[in-house]
């Protein structure tokens, strides 16, 4: 089974089908799907945003609320621990910002233990600091 790691970015353009959402959920389709808990309180800080930025309606927010809710069980989730945030582990040249380096860190923790095939972000810098990384993106 294809093992995926999916960050925050790469999910809420799933969920709020966004340009590339296609891709993402033709590739994630039947995989084994891996994330850090961060995944959950990210994406629901970014709805409450979005819907008081007045982007998504309150319909469209409950749905997104929803969705992410019964997703969770599709994914193997790893919670933020001390190890992950002591770790010394950084990008040789990209600096990210602190929860995109524990959503990094993650990936290597799953990477370790059985290879992953890719991690999959939509966020530019974030991918550049993954394959520096080691990562497969």
């Amino acid at each position: 089974m294809t093992r995926l790691y999916v960050d925050t970015s790469a999910y809420l353009c799933v969920l709020l089908g966004e340009e590339g959402s296609e891709q993402i959920s033709a590739a994630t389709d039947g995989a084994e799907l891996l994330s850090s808990v961060l995944l959950v309180l990210e994406s629901k800080r970014n709805l409450v945003r979005l819907a008081r930025d007045g982007v998504l309606s309150a319909a469209h927010y409950q749905t997104c609320i929803d969705r992410l809710d019964a997703d969770r069980d599709r994914f193997m989730l790893r919670d933020l621990t001390l190890d992950l945030c002591a770790s010394n582990l950084v990008p040789a040249i990209a600096t990210p910002r602190s929860l995109d380096l524990a959503h990094l860190r993650t990936a290597l923790w799953f990477h370790a233990d059985e290879p992953v095939e890719r991690f999959m972000t939509m966020d530019r810098t974030q991918r550049q600091a993954a394959q520096e990384l080691g990562l497969p993106v």
